[in-house]
């Protein structure tokens, strides 16, 4: 069996947690001031927030087709038939239906597709959770279990400095987003699990409250002490990652995932400002191989 995922996925992990086995990663495509890029392929997450705070243009994305799904498809189905296709969250991006009808336009290939509702890393939590159980023998149906067990227990919360590209993306209410612009209110955003869309969790007037307020959130969650998985990630906004580390650090018995930039086309529409945390009870990945 071979693993397919798409950019809508981060994964950085410690080398131990890492799977051996290749991964297989549809690309979306980010436009900006006419020129168009293969997310992991033509430009990375730095470069795409260089370019960004260089041009007054927004980038616009495009998910992958369904063509470019069954291109993946048969190519792997050649030496293996079995695919397990793992997508970010439908709530989120066409990508997941895009992957479906893939592989409905491969009869030659076995292929399940899984909706996360989900993103970033903690999809790539599950996808390498996933490679890793594959790598160790496990069937589909039990590898599915875990993704999904990995899913339920792992949240994602992000806040940001700066609302013009969410307000440009149409992430957020255009006027509710231009009157928390004009106050200088920061949004604290969640991605909830039943339809895998963002919610919002409060709003902060600084964005050091913000930050704060991620931490208060985690602890409506975990009670101080918990043994967590935590990664802090950002778009391009390092000093507002470390400070949130800081800030979960003395809370949480934290086993430490990678700070990092997220993919660009999730940063594309956030901007540089954006900072965020994926986490989970440790307990959760014990007895993985």
């Amino acid at each position: 069996m071979q693993i397919v995922t798409d950019t809508g996925m981060d994964m950085y992990l410690p080398p131990e947690l890492m799977p051996e086995i290749p991964i297989h990663i549809v690309p979306h495509t980010i436009t900006l001031d006419g020129k168009s890029y293969r997310s992991g392929e033509d430009i990375q997450a730095e470069e795409l927030q260089k370019l960004l705070m260089a041009t007054p243009s927004f980038p616009v994305t495009s998910q992958p087709s369904a063509g470019d799904f069954a291109e993946v498809y048969r190519k792997l189905a050649v030496a293996d038939p079995d695919i397990l296709s793992i997508q970010m969250s439908s709530g989120l991006s066409g990508t997941y239906n895009a992957a479906r009808l893939g592989a409905e336009m491969v009869s030659e290939a076995n292929i399940t597709v899984v909706d996360t509702k989900t993103l970033c890393a903690a999809l790539g939590w599950q996808v390498a959770a996933a490679a890793r159980a594959l790598k160790a023998g496990w069937p589909v149906d039990k590898i599915v279990a875990l993704i999904e067990r990995i899913g339920t227990a792992t949240e994602s919360m992000y806040t940001l400095d700066d609302l013009k590209y969410l307000i440009h993306g149409g992430r957020i209410s255009h006027m509710r987003g231009l009157l928390a612009s004009m106050l200088k209110i920061r949004p604290l955003i969640g991605v909830e699990k039943v339809g895998g869309t963002y919610s919002q969790l409060g709003m902060a007037r600084t964005f050091e409250k913000a930050l704060q307020g991620l931490v208060d959130n985690m602890l409506k969650i975990h009670k101080p002490g918990t043994a967590l998985r935590v990664q802090v990630l950002n778009s391009y906004n390092v000093p507002g990652a470390e400070a949130l580390r800081d800030l979960i650090a003395p809370v949480f018995k934290c086993t430490w995932m990678p700070i990092h930039y997220m993919s660009p086309p999730l940063a594309a529409h956030t901007g540089p400002s954006m900072v965020g945390v994926a986490f989970a009870p440790a307990d959760v990945f014990e007895g993985l191989p």
